[in-house]
């Protein structure tokens, strides 16, 4: 059997910074960013399916988010700022990360490429789930930011702003559910979270 380094490449997550273009009292890597995000997609799921009765598999959808960043560990973070400069940028960013994507999906044995393709390649008809995993991205954004500033940190405040923004326009009744239920405690010392 050909030997694989695909989780070696996955374990390198923990060595890609994020928020390079910004001062940060707590620095955070990928691999947390990805576990925040997975815990926070798993939970929207949850909520479609038990409070708005929609056809989802949390589990499924918790799994797509722990890969949802792992062309990074070849691109790096690219700041937002550059990743969504222009659309030429952002299309052509899309790209390199499925080109990455692919890459490790070719570095696994090939008995294991039809389990990890949906997870690695996104499929129009999963777009949902894509969608979910897109906006608790922008909630552990969000919820960095709020740190950052608990810390006493203002270089996130037009971040937070700017998140806060694009959280409300994403209309995901879902996720006013998380923000209204969940999210002060984020804002708690661990005393206070009784």
């Amino acid at each position: 059997m050909k030997k694989s380094n695909f989780f070696a490449f996955i374990s390198r997550m923990k060595y890609i910074d994020r928020w390079g273009l910004m001062r940060n009292i707590n620095k955070e890597n990928v691999s947390e960013h990805s576990l925040d995000v997975a815990v926070i997609a798993h939970a929207l799921a949850v909520i479609q399916k038990k409070r708005l009765n929609m056809e989802v598999n949390p589990e499924r959808t918790a799994l797509y988010a722990i890969y949802h960043d792992v062309s990074e560990i070849f691109t790096g973070d690219m700041p937002t700022p550059v990743k969504y400069y222009n659309s030429v940028i952002k299309s052509a960013y899309k790209d390199v990360e499925l080109s990455v994507n692919e890459r490790l999906l070719n570095m696994l044995p090939g008995d294991f490429k039809e389990e990890f393709e949906d997870v690695l390649v996104p499929k129009e008809e999963e777009k949902e789930i894509w969608k979910t995993i897109k906006a608790a991205d922008k909630i552990s954004a969000y919820i960095k930011c709020l740190e950052e500033e608990k810390s006493g940190n203002k270089e996130f405040l037009k971040a937070k702003q700017t998140l806060l923004s694009a959280i409300k326009s994403m209309n995901m009744p879902e996720v006013e559910i998380f923000m209204d239920e969940f999210l002060e405690g984020y804002g708690l010392t661990l005393d206070e979270m009784e």
